[in-house]
């Protein structure tokens, strides 16, 4: 459903957003601040999943709080999912071929509004015409 590329669009649609690699994988950064991020499964991941463990392209995703990411985990679509290593870590992963442009839209904006300096997401959150809608 979705890809690198709508990833990109999004994200560098939002102001004061910088991509980067690190390691080979795209990172995309407000101010400095990682929000999202390509980020493959690492082998103590996958062992630790067993047979949930997905295939496919995986984006990094910071949200608000812990609350906020355990709300994610329940939703019943199982495009969202966590690790061991982000047990208690404001981070959700998303299945990206899974995932709905428009609803990948939400998680990028969301992740860039909890890593935005106050003042930068409040400007962006006043203005209506802030970003294109994927559809």
């Amino acid at each position: 459903m979705a890809s690198w590329d709508d990833v990109r669009r999004i994200a560098l649609a939002l102001p004061e957003t910088s991509e980067r690699s690190s390691r080979e994988l795209c990172q995309w950064r407000v101010k400095d601040k990682l929000f999202v991020w390509e980020r493959p499964l690492r082998p103590r991941e996958i062992e630790a999943l067993g047979k949930s463990a997905p295939d496919g392209p995986i984006l990094g995703a910071r949200v608000e709080h812990v609350g906020a990411k355990e709300a994610l985990l329940a939703d019943e679509s199982r495009v969202y999912f966590s690790t061991p290593h982000f047990d208690g870590y404001p981070a959700i992963l998303v299945l990206l071929d899974q995932i709905a442009a428009k609803e990948l839209e939400e998680v990028v904006v969301e992740a860039w509004l909890c890593r935005a300096p106050k003042r930068l997401a409040e400007d962006y959150a006043a203005d209506p015409q802030r970003l294109n809608r994927a559809d």
